[in-house]
């Protein structure tokens, strides 16, 4: 399984249920990488997108603890060992968990990719992901030039658990 993230200089990913910061490289990536593919995420996370609805073009698999949660064009789950049991539907490459930070820190042992749009810059966030720099099952096996969105430097990099 796979993750994708933005994550800051803090590792910070989010305040109040909203990105960090909007980076439209950073959107086309996402998009472009898990359209067609399944993604996990946590009931806040889809309720952040525009009208809180699924995603276009992927297979949405939402976690919520309410029994009674349901919402249209999604699976919902209620525990990890559901979505786990979920996704085996599916190929391992074509699985991406995309938020937010709890769902993120249950998911981790279970990824082999890390897809993380770095961001070099410190935010005010309420949410973080894993220092995957400071985790030795880690190691960033590619990164793209620094870019630049006016001001802000980022870089894509890719980590993958070590064998």
């Amino acid at each position: 399984m796979n993750l994708i993230v933005a994550a800051d200089a803090n590792w910070g990913i989010g305040r109040e249920n909203k990105l960090l910061v909007s980076i439209p490289a950073d959107m086309k990536f996402f998009r472009t990488t898990t359209t067609g593919k399944v993604v996990i995420m946590g009931r806040k996370t889809l309720e952040s997108f525009p009208g809180g609805l699924p995603l276009k073009n992927r297979v949405n698999i939402v976690i919520s603890r309410d029994k009674n949660y349901q919402v249209k064009d999604a699976v919902v789950v209620h525990s990890i060992e559901e979505a786990l049991e979920e996704v085996k539907k599916y190929k391992k490459q074509d699985v991406y968990v995309i938020g937010g930070d709890s769902i993120y820190k249950q998911m981790l042992p279970y990824c082999n990719k890390a897809h993380v749009t770095k961001i070099d810059f410190a935010y005010e966030a309420d949410t973080f992901f894993p220092n995957l720099d400071e985790d030795e099952q880690w190691e960033i096996t590619e990164r793209s030039e620094e870019q630049t969105y006016f001001d802000l430097e980022y870089e894509f990099r890719t980590y993958e658990r070590r064998k």
